[in-house]
Parts: structure tokens; sequence; C-alpha cells
């Protein structure tokens, strides 16, 4: 084999892995591609940049799949040495639309309609509770 062919062929088998890698990161399952028919509602961060970055989601479903609500919270954003929440609730309840940093985010009249609780600690440990309330 010549010089020539063996640098045609290492070139085409270059080609083809960057063609497979380029779909495979194009074509990743989002949260569009889930059935529990998520819409964020409301959200809070604190305007922390320096220390630990609260984040709080509240989230409305059309169907509570909890393994659909868990792969929800993990694609949602983490700071580490932050703590990011999701409150999922289903879509005609009552839900908060204002929350507030802390342990208590919300007015606890909203606390039976609330289905789920995504948490992801300062530490990156996680904890899914159906109803968590």
């Amino acid at each position: 084999m010549s010089r020539k062919s063996l640098l045609y062929a290492i070139a085409g088998i270059v080609l083809i892995l960057v063609f497979f890698i380029a779909r495979d990161t194009f074509n990743q399952p989002g949260i569009e591609n889930m059935k529990a028919g998520f819409k964020e509602v409301a959200k809070f961060r604190n305007a922390n940049n320096t220390g630990p970055v609260q984040r709080i989601y509240v989230v409305t479903v059309k169907d509570s799949i909890w393994k659909e609500l868990e792969d929800y919270g993990n694609l949602m954003p983490h700071t580490k040495y932050g703590n990011t929440k999701v409150y999922f609730f289903m879509q005609n309840s009552n839900v908060p639309k204002a929350l507030h940093p802390g342990e208590i985010n919300f007015d606890s009249a909203f606390n039976k309609a609330c289905i789920g609780l995504y948490e992801k600690s300062a530490m990156s440990q996680v904890a899914f509770n159906k109803y968590p309330f």
C-alpha cells in the first residue's frame, strides 16, 4: 500500500468518526422528548455569585411519570457548592407564582398540591421525594 492511499484511508476513518460523534452530539434526548409535559411556572436564583447559589424551580406536569420527573431534575443547572430544588405540581392544580430563598420556598397553602421534590445538595447528593409534604 502506498503512502498516499494510507493517508486517504486514515483521513476517511477520521471523517467517519467525526460524523458519528457529531450526530450523537446533536441527537441527545432532552426535555422535549419526555412524555410528562413539563412547563416551568416560576424560578428563583439568588444573586450571590461568590458563595452558594440557590436555584428553585416550580414545574407543572401533565402526568406523574416518576422516572421522568427525576430525569428532569438531573437536567436542571447546578453549581458546585450550590443547591437546586425542583418542585413538581400537576398541570391544573394550584401552583405558587412567587418563590423565596431558604428552607421554606413558598406559602404552605400550596403544600398539598406538590407531588414531588427533586433536590441536589451542595455536595451533589440527589434526593427525589414523592409527595414531600
